[in-house]
């Protein structure tokens, strides 16, 4: 049994090398394609918000909580405000959320 666990984490480690490394020797030269280098430039702040957004969801005993901290995070975060004020409102709207509303 333990024997295909070996095999199973070579397999893992080869696959996850041969995605990193076939960008890199394929591609030598500068991306011109207008399209693909922004496809290319989002692509981290996408991965980041898959991650994130529902671990800000299921952190709070109520969903609901969470989904309006979130809200309420956007939109102070698209009226200019800083990370530290942002996360500042959002906590405290979830402990008041929980506070009075979750029993």
């Amino acid at each position: 049994m333990t024997h295909n666990i070996y095999i199973y984490l070579a397999i893992m480690a080869a696959v996850t090398y041969i995605i990193r490394v076939l960008p890199l020797t394929l591609i030598r030269r500068q991306i011109k394609n207008r399209f693909l280098q922004s496809f290319l430039y989002y692509v981290p702040y996408v991965t980041l918000a898959v991650m994130t957004f529902p671990a800000i969801v299921d952190a709070t005993q109520s969903p609901a909580a969470g989904a309006v901290a979130l809200a309420i995070g956007i939109f102070a975060a698209w009226k200019g405000a800083g990370l530290f004020p942002v996360s500042v409102m959002c906590c405290a709207v979830v402990f008041i959320l929980e506070l009075f509303l979750v029993r």
